[in-house]
């Protein structure tokens, strides 16, 4: 059984704990709009898991705070996730390094 998918504002960071994966991820996807507005910070330490569907999601997520006029941070992302975007040869401007 798959973890769930949790998310809060608190300020102008965006903190995601959980697994982020194609079968938990709709609620958020749902609420992009909202949940990225005015956001400055995508905090990533609280995931377990992502998967390409979350990948994707994130990248989302960051574009649409940039798109906005924020200048964002991702913070806490995992080796894992750093090799899972490197995999698919993500160029640096498409997911910024990481604040850990």
């Amino acid at each position: 059984m798959a973890q769930t998918l949790d998310w809060m504002r608190e300020d102008t960071r965006l903190i995601l704990r959980g697994e982020l994966e194609n079968d938990n991820l709709l609620p958020l996807w749902e609420a992009r709009e909202q949940a990225s507005l005015g956001i400055t910070s995508l905090d990533l330490r609280g995931l377990t898991r992502v998967d390409t569907a979350g990948l994707a999601l994130i990248i989302h997520l960051y574009a649409l705070a940039i798109r906005q006029g924020a200048a964002v941070t991702i913070d806490g992302m995992s080796e894992n996730l750093t090799a899972l975007s490197q995999l698919y040869n993500l160029p640096d401007s498409l997911l910024p390094a990481s604040n850990n």
